[in-house]
């Protein structure tokens, strides 16, 4: 996992693709960390990312360096139960506790990828698995 989130650290900006109906959805994200082993990601209950993840779990991640390597990590989001991940979140970004908090009441929601597929993919030649 550390070589997943060392690409998306250094790229900056990523890009989750999520499905809306028949239509995708691509936006960039910022938030990622890693613990206990897993690359974790953060996405608010009250957004639309959040409620196409929960109705299709399929999601790809890219994001690019600026050496021309990009990533593209593809899997099924599953939300982390434990509030000690949220917590992790508003720790690391202190300014989301503005978003959320229990007066807004909005919740960070947490999830890490599942039968996940990872590729470093240079312009040519083809990508290499970096898969754990």
């Amino acid at each position: 996992m550390s070589k997943i989130n060392d690409f998306i650290s250094e790229a900056g900006v990523f890009f989750l693709a999520t499905v809306d109906g028949d239509q995708p959805k691509v936006r960039p994200l910022g938030a990622h960390m890693e613990m206990d082993g897993k690359v974790l990601f953060g996405v608010g209950d009250f957004k639309d990312v959040y409620k196409q993840l929960c109705a299709n779990p399929k999601v790809e991640i890219v994001a690019c360096k600026p050496d021309s390597h990009w990533l593209r990590y593809t899997g099924s989001a599953v939300f982390e139960e434990d509030p000690k991940y949220a917590e992790a979140f508003l720790e690391m970004m202190p300014m989301l506790r503005g978003i959320y908090n229990d007066q807004t009441g909005h919740k960070m929601m947490v999830f890490h990828l599942e039968n996940a597929t990872a590729y470093d993919i240079k312009m040519m030649p083809p990508g290499e698995d970096i898969s754990e």
